[in-house]
């Protein structure tokens, strides 16, 4: 069953940014880029790092803890394409922003 869940208002989070939230039973990254809103499993599949605390650049988010990169539009690994983060859709009515995760 999906669930949509309310993570903060977009005036909240610079372009750059990213933050960690938790909605439902998962950890989400929520990053504001110059393209818009991207949502992954917060949880880096290596080692547990939060990828929430890591570097956006060109659409990519480091993991702060061992550098794992995944694309923020699909949530694949930068390396091997079989390692994918989960994504969620981001909405935005009017200044609050939600996820719907699965």
């Amino acid at each position: 069953m999906s669930i949509r869940v309310r993570l903060a208002s977009a005036h909240e989070i610079p372009v750059g940014t990213g933050r960690e939230f938790v909605a439902g039973d998962r950890i989400v990254a929520l990053f504001h880029t110059a393209d818009g809103w991207h949502a992954l499993d917060g949880i880096c599949s290596h080692a547990g790092g939060p990828l929430a605390q890591g570097r956006v650049e060109d659409g990519v988010v480091t993991c702060p803890w061992h550098g794992w990169q995944y694309r923020l539009e699909t949530g694949h690994h930068c390396l091997n394409s079989r390692i994918q983060q989960s994504c969620f859709t981001v909405e935005v009515v009017g200044d609050d922003l939600f996820v719907t995760i699965d």
